[in-house]
């Protein structure tokens, strides 16, 4: 068998693991051909293509980023310079020539969503859920979720000690534009006192009152953790738009600080580097086994699938009946 892999969206810790996964399973154990597609769907429309080796595999376990590229082609979608091509037609064209039996997608929401419709026309794919927002449907954690929590806890823990010595307010932002994970899990991880997530309305009157309570507690300082994709008013970001008004309403000195892309990069945590490995040797088990048309998932601590058509277009998102959500609230965090 010949198989393709590529990696679409954004970049995420474990990529090139799960890459490494994948490929080092199929040449070594299954005896496979593996060939690596550049810039996501993109190098199946020009045929951006190379021929795996074990050799080009090396040192990729702990490497962040992805080695193939990347892009937000969307071949579904109607718009672009090449808008009088049909995309998925020339992508499906372009397999068959390139001797594809298979194709291994990795990435998020969209991806799978692309990878879905693909399956659904026929083609052979397989989905490896990419996304340190850890918003997709049907696994309990995607690889780089881990890494991004650890990035982000990490720096709530540096910010502790400056609010501390200045007693000040510190309102960090982490990503998360429809999902609250990161902030979550970063900010009970961290010691957050407010946490603010998408999925949960929040009162700025009393994340004030929460503030000040502390204050009279002799408590002088607070970490405030948000998700982007908070309600804001609009114009600005989450981060700038809390501190502004947590300071009007305590008129204690507020700081903000957004960690951005740095949560996107670098290198795996070791969670997520074994998670990457597990995923993608499952993947290629699934095409030994000819079944395509699936996701891989984690449920527990087993690596299990589920049809692409269950997961498109759903997202997974915190509830109120989270456990960290619930424990957080009875040991007085105020999620707004």
């Amino acid at each position: 068998m010949r198989i393709g892999i590529l990696t679409a969206g954004g970049d995420c810790p474990g990529i090139n693991a799960t890459i490494r996964g994948v490929c080092k399973t199929a040449i070594n154990h299954y005896g496979m051909e593996v060939m690596g597609i550049h810039s996501g769907f993109q190098g199946l429309l020009t045929k951006d293509v190379e021929l795996f080796t074990e050799s080009s595999l090396s040192g990729l376990l702990n490497l962040g980023g992805t080695m193939l590229g990347t892009s937000r082609e969307k071949p579904f979608k109607k718009n672009g310079v090449m808008s009088d091509v049909d995309k998925p037609a020339l992508i499906e064209k372009n397999a068959k020539e390139l001797g594809l039996d298979c194709i291994v997608c990795i990435g998020g929401n969209g991806t799978q969503k692309t990878a879905a419709k693909f399956a659904a026309r026929g083609m052979n794919i397989v989905g490896v859920p990419k996304t340190i927002d850890n918003d997709i449907w049907g696994t309990d954690f995607s690889f780089g979720f881990d890494t991004a929590v650890s990035i982000a806890t990490d720096a709530i823990d540096r910010l502790h000690s400056t609010a501390s010595s200045h007693k000040r307010v510190m309102v960090i932002e982490v990503m998360g534009h429809k999902a609250g994970w990161i902030a979550l899990y970063s900010g009970m991880a961290g010691g957050g006192d407010v946490i603010l997530i998408p999925e949960i309305p929040y009162d700025i009157h009393n994340i004030g009152r929460t503030i000040l309570n502390r204050l009279k507690k002799g408590k002088p300082y607070s970490i405030v953790v948000v998700a982007e994709g908070i309600q804001t008013d609009g114009k600005k970001r989450a981060a700038e738009y809390i501190a502004q008004e947590v300071e009007y309403e305590t008129g204690i000195e507020t700081r903000e600080t957004v960690l951005g892309y740095i949560q996107r990069g670098g290198s795996p945590t070791p969670f997520d580097r074994n998670l990457s490995t597990r995923m993608g040797g499952h993947a290629t088990e699934l095409i030994a086994n000819g079944q395509f048309g699936r996701m891989i998932t984690l449920k527990g601590n087993e690596i299990d699938s589920m049809p692409l058509e269950e997961v498109a277009g759903k997202l997974k998102l915190v509830t109120e009946e989270c456990d960290l959500v619930v424990q957080g609230r009875r040991m007085g965090i105020c999620f707004g």
